[in-house]
């Protein structure tokens, strides 16, 4: 698939993103691009794309997966530095974090006929 074809995605997800996470005082949009991408790419792979369909049917299928894609991104963004984690606390706070791949429940593989 042109990369080039889920750009409006990527950067639709990217603003939205920026909006909840700028306050941060650790935000780096850096990062968060890179999350981003790499949260789409995973759910191209787990959608399994059949080689008929186009670049148009799959960014359109895209965007149904949006909240999952932006779900994974902000799930990974907020781990960075934390990875391999189950839970942590620190300073009397503590947290414990889903299975990542609980965020993928919704994402399903595309059937072959």
């Amino acid at each position: 698939m042109d990369e080039n074809m889920i750009v409006d995605l990527q950067s639709e997800l990217i603003a939205d993103l920026t909006l909840e996470l700028q306050g941060e005082e650790t935000f780096n949009d850096s990062v968060l691009t890179q999350k981003v991408v790499n949260a789409i790419r995973e759910v191209k792979r787990a959608r399994k794309y059949p080689s008929y369909y186009t670049d148009e049917r799959i960014k359109k299928d895209l965007y149904e997966y949006y909240s999952a894609i932006r779900a994974v991104a902000q799930y990974d963004y907020n781990l960075v530095g934390a990875e391999g984690e189950t839970s942590h606390s620190e300073n009397g706070t503590s947290r414990s974090y889903v299975k990542r791949q609980e965020l993928f429940a919704d994402v399903l593989p595309l059937a072959k006929l």
